[in-house]
């Protein structure tokens, strides 16, 4: 499938975002080791959480739907063998998160993804579960990932990188496990699963401890997943660089440890206001608007500590970039090219082809701002982050950009092409 996008003079309207699938996929799987019914309300149609579905069921889990929400019939911990391989489709959460509760289980699983999945590194959850007494086999460091799980011990362990997935996969794994589990991290990540386990968090040295007992199981009762930032990122992006803009989105997730993107598009010049904001399960949300009459952004150099916050925002980021005024340097983001693709050579691909200024790095890149972007025909290489952020670039492009592997969108926000016909008139 592909997409040719169109300039767009102005921007304005309100978005509906998906769900936060950081989070889908968490309560999904803290409602299947609870023992008894949880409700999941506002979970999410996207290709990703969908896959942490269709495995739990594989694993004996039942859910029920209901008119807006998703009964998970919790198991207690006490998940069944599945019938075959776990697939994980495009979703390294999955894969990741999956690997830690299957090592406490009294069995043997394997979990396999698509080709894309299957090129990213799993070694990194493999060390931590074999310290835990585990039996973890990979191909060549990579899925599929099989997992003899049984007897767990706790550990302590220092994440070698900021990884929300590696230290959720650690702590579940602690749940299993005899005795106390400790990750500790040296640079933040995503804290949703702490937060949603309840788990003490210590900070001292520079460093966070965060620690879970074994034996622990969540427990029962309703999530209501709020609206996805990362999603929201995208359309901020493209209401700061239009010409002009008013464009709305409400119940946004505003997890301090998502939400990094939101000041560099401050620092950046953009003016996003946040309104109404409030708590649904342990996690603060909030309405955004983002608005604008013709000033410019202006460049900033983004790395460090405030890289693993804003990971997934990057790319679009280097769109806003393209846009501005001045230099924008944005270092310390290799970890970019470990995702679906390698986003940091994509980016930088999609933003030459469109007539932008930019240097690739080994571990991010340099842009040249306030060159005019120009229609091109760009590939988003299988990666829905690629082609959304391609898409917003293409707005304030002059004459038409064609996206070819257009269909990907739908792993996090399955109806981002309507929503942006809604917003920017009719594409195609």
């Amino acid at each position: 499938m592909q997409r040719t996008i169109s300039t767009a003079m102005g921007l304005a309207g309100r978005i509906r975002l998906p769900a936060d699938k950081s989070i889908a996929h968490r309560a999904a799987i803290l409602a299947a080791l609870a023992d008894g019914d949880s409700t999941l309300i506002g979970f999410p149609d996207a290709a990703d959480p969908q896959s942490t579905l269709a495995c739990l069921r594989a694993l004996g889990v039942e859910t029920t739907e209901a008119e807006d929400s998703l009964i998970v019939h919790g198991l207690g911990g006490d998940l069944r063998p599945p019938p075959g391989p776990l697939d994980c489709g495009n979703s390294g959460t999955t894969m990741r998160l999956l690997a830690g509760v299957l090592a406490g289980q009294p069995f043997t699983s394997t979990l396999t993804g698509d080709a894309s999945l299957s090129a990213r590194p799993m070694d990194r959850i493999a060390e931590p579960l074999r310290a835990m007494g585990a039996e973890i086999a990979l191909a060549g460091g990579r899925a599929p990932v099989t997992v003899r799980g049984g007897a767990l011990r706790g550990i302590e362990y220092e994440l070698p990188v900021a990884s929300a997935q590696v230290k959720s996969c650690v702590l579940l794994a602690g749940l299993f496990a005899e005795g106390r589990t400790t990750v500790i991290e040296t640079a933040p990540s995503r804290d949703h699963t702490e937060r949603m386990l309840g788990l003490d968090v210590l900070e001292l040295g520079g460093k966070r401890y965060v620690s879970v007992e074994g034996g622990m199981r969540p427990a029962a009762g309703t999530w209501v997943i709020p609206r996805d930032p990362s999603a929201a990122a995208f359309f901020l992006v493209a209401g700061a660089t239009a010409a002009a803009s008013h464009v709305e989105m409400r119940a946004v997730g505003l997890n301090p440890s998502r939400t990094a993107f939101l000041d560099v598009l401050r620092a950046m010049g953009a003016q996003i206001t946040v309104r109404n904001e409030r708590t649904h399960g342990r996690e603060p949300i909030g309405d955004l608007t983002v608005q604008t009459d013709g000033g410019r952004l202006h460049g900033l150099a983004l790395g460090g500590d405030l890289i693993p916050n804003l990971i997934d925002e990057i790319p679009v980021l280097a769109v806003a970039a393209a846009f501005a005024e001045g230099r924008t340097t944005i270092r310390d983001a290799a970890e970019l090219r470990l995702k679906e693709t390698d986003r940091l050579a994509a980016t930088a691909a999609f933003l030459t082809a469109m007539g932008a200024d930019v240097e690739e790095h080994a571990d991010g890149l340099t842009i040249e701002g306030g060159r005019p972007l120009h229609g091109a025909a760009v590939e988003s290489r299988g990666d829905h982050r690629i082609a959304m952020a391609a898409a917003v670039a293409a707005l304030g492009a002059t004459g038409e950009t064609t996206i070819a592997g257009a269909e990907c969108v739908a792993v996090s926000f399955p109806g981002f092409w309507d929503e942006l016909d809604a917003l920017a008139g009719p594409q195609r």
